[in-house]
């Protein structure tokens, strides 16, 4: 990918503005992460235009301001964005900013909202879903502050998915999207940028690159899989070329409409192939991926797994050794199913660990009030107040630079870490796939089981001290969010969480997470499976999971 901003006129389209009648479609409302569904099902006559004209009736003042647009390069995506700009210039947008060949990443798409000043951005993703003709597609709005667009405003895009009865749209031949320039399409100028130059330069002043870079100079080695998804060309401009990786160091970096026939999420089940490289004994000293936007993430040492929770503590304790973070952190974020070893570190460091939902946006208020500094989630995603998504690519520089202070291995960092603040023994099993109704009747029996837990009550060492159905009041805006999750916690600090998916696309996915807490340093080499064995039973005895779905095992094990 060029690395210029070099941006001539190329070329000037004089479109006619069309209003095409329409009816509503149902079901189109936008979750967490925006609104997905099959390819099959955005390429139905009108649905797309529906979705992304109700985005635009929902919002006030845009006219003449800036968008941003771009995605994962997943099936449909190049189609996609050439209906989003004919719709942009029909309803007044004055400026586009386009990724070269219809490319950005989430966080990079956040990065560039947050330094152009735009007034918001289109995001085509369906993130670690599969992709390909017969995959998902996933179109989100993200608001100026560069994150995912609160519930206020996704409710406000549903509401006029009901009653839309035309959209805008320009009337003109399809742009050239893989030359950087600026092309004039009526009023409104589209810019096609380069999509990594704002997302390297930015990791630039985050983090020490300089020492990373003195580190693989050292000999140091990795290994990062892209998963034929988006941060490929990202990795290997920075890791390869800023960082001095050596080549060949990004695996699978090139982006496929089908990511290669793969499931682009970065677990130790999808992303096989690095977690056998790193098991090998000439293995790599770190390992890495990344899913199919961006905005996930997966660190490994050579034969050691680090959980995303753990990552979250190690980073937070570590940031010290970091440039952007030397002078402390305002405080700590973590979504509920996560688990609480932040906890432990924001206890040891003076400041604040907020709980907050599943879902990122929730993480936007306390970032833009100060009140945040780190945030994490157990599905793979970290991130920072550099932007407001979770960036994949920056928690693994994030990780170089603290592996370039220390010089010491992952497992290293992570075993004195678990020394010093103690092993939160943590896991989550995803059975997918679950038919709709099957999950709902699983979850309504849950529900009444709820109903006859009580404080004190015993499963074998377990002892109940709550169960809920966790709810959250946000700090800054007060708004407050209920039936976020089922929880029971007992005495010992183990919990045991139960969710129902909220961003698939075909049929259901249950999540069960499992937690518990160890101080004692012999007991920190234990499996984790092992560990959690006797909570894996009271999940199943609680809820009913094989009695349900017929399954004798999750689909897959984090």
């Amino acid at each position: 990918m060029s690395k210029t901003y070099s941006l001539p006129i190329k070329k000037t389209f004089n479109p006619i503005r069309t209003q095409m009648k329409t009816t509503p479609f149902e079901g189109q409302k936008p979750g967490t992460s925006g609104l997905r569904k099959k390819v099959s099902v955005f390429q139905q006559p009108h649905y797309l235009e529906n979705f992304v004209q109700s985005i635009f009736d929902s919002l006030d003042g845009f006219q003449g301001k800036t968008l941003v647009v771009g995605g994962d390069g997943r099936y449909y995506n190049k189609t996609v964005t050439q209906t989003i700009l004919k719709m942009a210039a029909a309803n007044g947008f004055g400026r586009v900013l386009v990724g070269q060949n219809a490319l950005l990443s989430t966080p990079a798409a956040s990065v560039v909202i947050r330094k152009h000043q735009a007034f918001g951005g289109i995001i085509l993703s369906a993130s670690h879903n599969p992709g390909g003709p017969n995959g998902d597609f996933g179109v989100k709005y993200n608001i100026s502050n560069g994150g995912p667009a609160p519930e206020k405003v996704t409710e406000a895009i549903y509401e006029c998915t009901k009653k839309i009865t035309e959209y805008r749209i320009t009337e003109t031949a399809d742009i050239d999207l893989s030359q950087l320039g600026e092309i004039q399409l009526g009023e409104m100028k589209v810019e096609i940028i380069d999509p990594v130059a704002d997302y390297a330069a930015l990791m630039e002043q985050l983090f020490d690159f300089y020492k990373i870079n003195a580190l693989f100079q050292s000999g140091f080695t990795l290994c990062f899989d892209a998963m034929h998804a988006i941060t490929g060309p990202y990795a290997r401009v920075i890791l390869e070329e800023k960082l001095g990786a050596p080549a060949g160091s990004v695996i699978n970096g090139v982006p496929l409409e089908d990511f290669g026939g793969g499931h682009p999420d970065p677990n130790l089940t999808y992303a096989d192939d690095l977690v056998n490289i790193l098991s090998g004994n000439e293995a790599p000293q770190f390992g890495a991926a990344s899913d199919g936007d961006g905005d996930r993430n997966m660190i490994l040492g050579r034969r050691f797994f680090v959980t995303p929770s753990d990552s979250l503590a190690v980073l937070a304790a570590n940031a010290h050794l970091v440039p952007a973070y030397k002078d402390g952190l305002a405080g700590l974020a973590r979504s509920m199913p996560t688990s609480a070893a932040a906890d432990h570190v924001a206890k040891a460091l003076g400041i604040a660990c907020f709980e907050t939902p599943t879902g990122w946006k929730f993480f936007g208020n306390l970032l833009d009030a100060g009140k945040a500094t780190l945030c994490g989630e157990e599905s793979f995603g970290t991130g920072s107040n550099h932007i407001r998504e979770k960036d994949g690519l920056w928690a693994v520089i994030f990780w170089l630079n603290i592996l370039a202070e220390r010089q010491q291995s992952v497992e290293n960092i992570v075993r004195e870490h678990w020394a010093q603040y103690g092993r939160h023994f943590y896991s989550r099993h995803d059975y997918e796939g679950i038919e709709a109704k099957v999950a709902q009747d699983l979850m309504d029996n849950l529900s009444q089981t709820f109903n006859f837990l009580r404080k004190g009550q015993s499963f074998g060492t377990h002892v109940v001290e709550y169960r809920d159905n966790f709810s959250y009041t946000d700090p800054v805006d007060h708004s407050i969010s209920t039936n976020q999750g089922m929880r029971v916690g007992f005495e010992d600090g183990s919990r045991i969480i139960f969710r129902l998916s909220g961003t698939g696309t075909d049929a259901a996915t249950l999540r069960v997470y499992l937690e518990s807490f160890e101080e004692d340093t012999t007991q920190h080499g234990l499996d984790a499976q092992d560990a959690l064995a006797d909570l894996i039973a009271v999940a199943d005895l609680i809820a009913g999971i094989k009695k349900y779905t017929g399954r004798d095992k999750p689909s897959v094990i984090t």
